[in-house]
């Protein structure tokens, strides 16, 4: 398995076992990678490549790129990932009788999560959507993006913008607030709405750059407090997209609600249990505190150097 980040680079391996690397001659090898469905007939070619002739096709083209020119080696080079890139990925190595098949998993790293503001929902339209995910270090959601989430178990009653301009919310539960409780689970969708329109936003985050933690201090911090906390520490107050990411990436799990930039009082739990989110694995919101309330500990951001 290979592990992506949304927007990033990743190298898919494909080598001849050294076993094989006899049969191969120097005039170099065929090389095809497939990008594989549950259902063969959408398959999709991705590059073929037969000594200096390279063809990339659909989604990859201009973004794919032959990793070395040796005649063992058919590993690829998939540029600014996308959530679709996501999946099975087949390399076939042919020379004359000779045809080795390699399978590879490519997994993209995001997580997606429902964002509104103090004021309370449906308080956004999508040019300040857009806004509000950039400022917790995220950005607005791709259909795709929630689709996969809801796949994954993202249920949210709130209907929210997407980068399309669409306006959707996931359900696994059906109920009656929440588009009825007698229509099968999936994606609500209120369609293409004017851009002025207010709702609510679902941002995703990709793998933090950084780190993520709970400042230990010996007391309770106001919000002004919980951001000098940080920055006396060499870092800065975490924001919204730093907790998910943490939470869902990278199993963080912490039982103490903590200031965030947003101004929100948040903690996330990866493994349930009695009195921090018993049934099931969240980042947790208390709400939006008065700042001067000195009742919550911080979560800190520390970005790589």
């Amino acid at each position: 398995k290979v592990l992506a980040n949304l927007g990033g680079n990743a190298t898919l391996p494909c080598r001849l076992p050294s076993k094989d690397t006899m049969f191969f001659g120097a005039a170099g090898i065929r090389v095809k990678w497939t990008k594989v469905a549950d259902d063969e007939a959408f398959n999709q070619d991705v590059v073929l490549s037969m000594g200096f002739h390279k063809r990339t096709f659909g989604s990859f083209e201009d973004r794919v790129y032959m990793v070395s020119n040796d005649n063992e080696d058919g590993s690829i080079l998939i540029t600014n990932i996308a959530m679709q890139d996501a999946g099975k990925y087949h390399c076939e190595l042919i020379n004359g009788m000779t045809d080795v098949t390699q399978e590879v998993y490519l997994e993209v790293q995001s997580v997606v999560f429902p964002y509104h503001l103090r004021l309370g929902r449906y308080h956004l339209n999508f040019t300040k959507a857009v806004l509000a995910c950039q400022e917790q270090d995220a950005k607005v959601a791709s259909y795709d993006q929630l689709l996969d989430a809801w796949r994954g178990g993202l249920d949210w009653c709130n209907a929210g913008w997407l980068s399309d301009g669409s306006v959707r919310y996931p359900i696994t539960k059906p109920r009656e607030p929440c588009g009825g409780a007698n229509i099968t689970p999936g994606l609500r969708s209120y369609g293409w709405q004017n851009r002025r329109s207010l709702f609510d936003v679902f941002c995703f985050a990709s793998r933090l750059k950084g780190t993520f933690y709970w400042l230990v201090q010996p007391e309770r911090l106001t919000f002004a407090e919980a951001v000098q906390a940080c920055l006396d520490d060499g870092a800065e107050i975490a924001k919204v997209g730093h907790i998910f990411a943490a939470w869902k990436l990278e199993g963080y799990d912490r039982c103490d609600a903590g200031w965030l930039a947003d101004g929100s009082v948040r903690y996330p739990i990866s493994r349930p249990r009695k009195n921090c989110s018993p049934t099931e694995a969240a980042v947790r919101f208390v709400g939006f505190p008065d700042k001067k309330q000195r009742s919550y500990g911080v979560y800190c951001y520390k970005a790589q150097q």
